[in-house]
């Protein structure tokens, strides 16, 4: 079978020295590193701001050759003077002529007459080189936002010289041009002094009286503002040492912001001097990833004219600085649609970062013929049960005749070929699906529920085979204990002296060579050296994966119950780990912030996907195996294509970190859990959110639909199992409003109509869901005494 592509990895990664031998990977030329592609710097119906503004060619000064760069300072500086006397910009030449004092009271006059140029530039002349250079460094940044009237973009042309370009009234500058390098230093010099300390809390109060006084319609869009600038502007603060004023500014005004910020905040507060700032994640976050605010025009032109007006220019750089505002026409969006999509580490997603094509459709089944068994042949003669059922199947994609259009192609990525036992499974799938119970608000699954006793709070992980026959927890003791729940115990493989006295050709082969003096109901695996977060089980029941708090992911043999490899890539603790609906692939995904694409006969992943702000969380594969999901931190999910590593998706919304994720059987949408309590559900073709189900207390830990797709299960850290009517959370679901210039919807307004049952335990949280293929709903957690 073709692999993808592989990668440059990392780390250089070699075998388990305890594990066995893999298969080699085959010699393939390695491609050029598949990292997310950028989405495009502004949406096709709006317009973006503060990404850098216009490109606007600085005219620089050409000074004769017998200049000194003193000489060539000081002009540069009578040049913008001189210009902002012609504009008539009084107050902004004050602010200048202030900043000049500093080297002589009798400068800012010199510079107002043509003599000034000479007086500043004369050779021999009592101010020095040094000290000229150094006033250009302060006064370039006031004068990029003194030009109030007509934005100006102050670049440096060469060293020790500016220019200054004009820009028409009505366009949008870039402010100071800072190159965003990825040092820490570089980064952190963005937040050069712009304007006086004491007046920030000036700046941030007139801005806050100026919105909550707007007219209601543009006062929810303009409200999104508080949380970006009041971070930024207290980091300001922070790196050029007023911590005083820090303090001050940070005491007034943290209280205003939204509660889901909270934890933020909490990071933020700890930044109380220069030397904190250094290295700092949350910093870094925070400069090097613009915050993505979503506003109508109307909305934007009103923030706009009040800067102006005010010349309220410190506020305005920032908003060029640091955030990317995506400018949509059409009606400003009303606060319960705001706070459904809000609460990222990054704000919303750009409505650009959603329009890719997403092949969401299931790659057609291959067609097998279906033995009758004894049950088959006495229900012949009613033709109407498993002809009713058989629809039913078709409708979700298990056993589609016709290619579905929305499919990406059969070849789209190499999957492995079908093996015998794999066809016979995919048989055994068929007929079970034929007796399955079709659910629905009249007629609700059954649960079963595992409790884990005596884990003393340890276990960490849980999964349970696609047929229903073995349950595996990983635990915080590096364990990973797999059990049987059905009445035939796990047993290993005879050793090669006991092999070789079986006759290969007799018909149950399979059974003899299985060890009977191995028989148990339970194995305990041991190979990890630090907590197990992550298992699942491969489709054909074969292998197992695991990851651990120790950074690596290991491949198990449920024939020997032996590790095989242990894949070394994440130099940090491994989250969650998934094998592909096909087998072959799995990913991983960890604290590094990336996830990674393997293959079961690689040493080195196949795909890094980085793009996330915190941890990734949780993985899951699409049913169609072309794409991935993946959960984090950063409060955001996104969708990649292990064609190409692109991103193709991200959905904001939730306002606590991702833990579950569960795609519907028929590919179509996503539905997503995390610590706010909220599920919430997305349309992965157009890119939007289209529910959310409110009703749990605590976090989410899994999420699963039935079968069919006709039910959505939800566990939860609060000890209950919710089912939700999935049928009419999508049905009434209008494509029409996906395709308006906003990008949004409206949501229901109570999503308790949706919810079809609540079960309680009585002290176990849930921590993973499973529907069996006839539809009975299992659930597992450990007992907790508090």
């Amino acid at each position: 079978m073709a692999a993808l592509p592989e990668e440059p990895a990392e780390v250089v990664v070699k075998p388990d020295p305890d594990a066995g031998t893999p298969p080699q990977p085959p010699a393939a030329p390695p491609a050029a590193a598949a990292a997310p592609a950028a989405p495009p710097a502004a949406a096709a119906e709006g317009e973006a701001v503060g990404s850098g503004g216009e490109a606007v060619p600085p005219k620089p000064a050409a000074p004769g050759p017998a200049a000194s760069p003193a000489a060539l300072d000081r002009q540069t500086l009578v040049a913008v003077l001189q210009f902002l006397r012609r504009s008539n910009l009084r107050e902004s030449e004050e602010i200048l002529r202030r900043e000049a004092r500093l080297l002589g009271d009798d400068l800012g006059a010199a510079a107002l007459s043509p003599a000034g140029a000479g007086l500043l530039g004369a050779p021999g002349s009592d101010t020095d080189s040094t000290g000229g250079e150094a006033l250009l460094s302060r006064v370039t940044a006031a004068a990029a936002i003194a030009i109030g009237g007509s934005v100006a973009t102050v670049a440096s042309s060469s060293p020790g010289v500016a220019a200054v370009a004009a820009v028409p009234p009505g366009k949008v500058g870039g402010g100071v041009v800072v190159e965003d390098q990825p040092d820490v230093s570089a980064v952190l010099s963005a937040y050069n002094q712009q304007g006086d300390p004491t007046l920030y809390e000036e700046y941030y109060s007139g801005l806050k009286h100026f919105i909550e006084c707007s007219l209601d319609c543009h006062r929810a869009e303009l409200s999104q503002l508080f949380y970006p600038l009041f971070v930024h502007m207290y980091l300001e603060l922070v790196y050029n040492q007023h911590e005083s004023e820090a303090k001050s500014f940070f005491e007034r005004f943290h209280g205003d912001q939204e509660c889901y910020y909270q934890d933020d905040l909490r990071v933020l507060s700890s930044l109380t001097k220069k030397e904190h700032m250094k290295g700092n994640e949350t910093m870094l976050d925070f400069r090097t990833s613009k915050f993505v605010l979503r506003i109508s025009r109307d909305s934007y032109q009103l923030l706009k004219r009040h800067l102006q007006e005010k010349q309220n220019n410190q506020i305005w750089n920032i908003v060029q600085e640091h955030l990317y505002i995506d400018i949509f026409d059409g009606m400003p969006r009303s606060k319960q649609q705001i706070d459904a999509m809000v609460g990222s580490l990054a704000g919303e997603a750009k409505r650009e970062a959603n329009k890719a094509k997403v092949f969401f459709g299931l790659l057609k089944e291959p067609e097998f013929d279906v033995p009758l068994d004894d049950e088959d042949e006495e229900g012949e003669n009613e033709e109407g049960k498993p002809k009713k059922k058989k629809p039913k199947k078709d409708s979700v994609g298990s056993k589609s005749k016709k290619q579905d259009p929305n499919a990406p192609p059969q070849n789209r990525i190499p999957l492995p070929e079908l093996k015998d036992s794999d066809k016979l499974d995919k048989v055994m799938n068929m007929k079970e699906a034929a007796r399955r119970v079709r659910l629905g608000p009249e007629c609700l699954p059954s649960i079963c529920f595992y409790t884990f006793l005596n884990a003393y709070q340890g276990l960490t992980a849980v999964d349970i085979t696609d047929d229903s026959s073995m349950i595996v927890g990983g635990f915080a003791d590096s364990t990973v204990r797999v059990w049987s729940v059905t009445p035939k115990k796990l047993r290993s493989v005879k050793t090669a002296a006991d092999l070789s006295l079986i006759d290969k050709e007799s018909d149950d082969v399979l059974e003899r060579i299985m060890d009977e003096k191995t028989a148990s109901e339970l194995k305990i695996l041991y190979g990890h050296s630090g907590p197990v977060y992550g298992t699942s089980f491969s489709p054909d029941r074969n292998y197992l994966l695991s990851c651990s708090e120790d950074g690596t992911v290991r491949l198990w043999s449920l024939q020997t119950f032996t590790c095989l490899v242990g894949y070394k890539g994440h130099n940090y603790p491994v989250w969650d780990t998934q094998f592909s609906p096909y087998g072959y692939y799995f990913v991983s995904g960890g604290h590094d912030r990336v996830a990674r694409l393997w293959a079961t006969d690689h040493y080195q992943p196949l795909r890094i996907f980085a793009g996330h702000l915190a941890d990734v969380t949780c993985t899951r594969f699409h049913p169609n195996s072309n794409y991935i999901a993946t959960g984090s931190a950063d409060r955001t999910i996104r969708l990649w294509d292990v064609l190409n590593g692109n991103c193709v998706r991200i959905f904001t919304g939730h306002k606590g970190p991702i833990h579950s994720l569960a795609f519907s059987p028929n590919g179509r949408f996503l539905a997503t859990g995390a610590t706010d309590g909220r599920v919430l559900l997305w349309d992965i073709g157009h890119g939007l959110m289209v529910g959310e189900l409110k009703g749990h207390t605590d976090t989410i830990y899994a999420l699963r639909f039935s079968r069919d797709g006709e039910i959505l299960a939800s566990g939860s850290m609060d000890n209950t199992v919710r089912l939700w009517d999935a049928v009419k959370a999508f049905e009434d679901l209008e494509t029409d409003d996906f395709t308006t210039a906003t990008g949004h919807i409206n949501l229901p307004e109570n999503s308790q109509d949706l919810l079809l049952g609540t079960y309680m335990t009585k002290s176990t949280p849930v921590v993973h869901l499973h529907f069996t293929r006839r539809n009975l709903l299992l659930a597992a957690g450990a007992y907790s005494s508090q």
